[in-house]
């Protein structure tokens, strides 16, 4: 499927997995907004793109944290474009440690905040751009921790409670805008393998049965799901853990 008329934003662009689909969707065509915490990281992401002839590629710093961060990033993005056809919330910070006593009190608030809180905020602040559209889609990279009675991960409870947080505000979405036509797909996989996008690892990383997940499989099933008809409401992709 060519994206050539798709205008997609994602968040938490700077680095790992929201870099490998920033480069990916630049690559299909899409025109992408992309952020990062940090212009600075921000930008190297974009600059990677535009060196792969793609021009159409904008970056922005925005602090999943802070209301007014995210209020401006998508006013910014409003600026240069009149529609969002696809917002991938791919930005939530992790945070390690089965102990609960482990994390100071400051790293637990900006996990629930960036994850949660950031999450939400990202959504109503994009919905006009994308109610504008005639194919938007919410896209959201939860986590098998956001999964009812998962407890194999080394994350946090702190980063468990995020990612529930975001998989309560995914079903509810779902069922409320469908009706506006905007369709909510979410994300739930284990501990993925994430090869540079840019290196040969890209196309030689094992991807079979007895394997990890790979970042190319879930950018597959992003592109899988984005592309189906519009009647085709796929709310979410689970995946075994190997």
């Amino acid at each position: 499927m060519s994206f050539d008329d798709h205008r997609v934003v994602i968040t938490a662009a700077g680095r790992d997995f929201g870099r490998t689909l920033a480069i990916r969707l630049a690559d299909l065509g899409a025109e992408v907004f992309l952020s990062a915490r940090t212009l600075a990281a921000a930008e190297r992401t974009r600059d990677e793109i535009r060196e792969r002839g793609h021009p159409r590629v904008h970056a922005f710093a925005c602090d999943l944290t802070d209301p007014a961060s995210i209020r401006d990033f998508a006013a910014e993005v409003g600026r240069r474009t009149d529609r969002i056809d696809v917002l991938v919330n791919n930005g939530s910070r992790y945070l390690e440690g089965p102990d609960l006593l482990s994390a100071a009190d400051a790293d637990i608030v900006d996990t629930l905040a960036s994850g949660a809180t950031g999450t939400v905020l990202t959504v109503k602040s994009f919905l006009p751009l994308l109610l504008a559209s005639d194919k938007p889609d919410v896209v959201t990279m939860i986590s098998a921790c956001g999964t009812a009675g998962h407890h194999r991960s080394d994350a946090h409870d702190a980063f468990y409670a995020a990612k529930s947080a975001q998989a309560g505000f995914a079903e509810i979405l779902s069922r409320r805008l469908r009706p506006q036509g905007v369709r909510v797909i979410s994300l739930y996989p284990p501990d993925f393998d994430n090869p540079d996008p840019l290196s040969a690892e890209w196309d030689t990383t094992p991807r079979g049965a007895q394997d990890a997940l790979t970042s190319q499989s879930l950018v597959d099933c992003i592109l899988f799901a984005v592309a189906q008809p519009r009647d085709c409401f796929i709310k979410a992709f689970h995946f075994e853990q190997v």
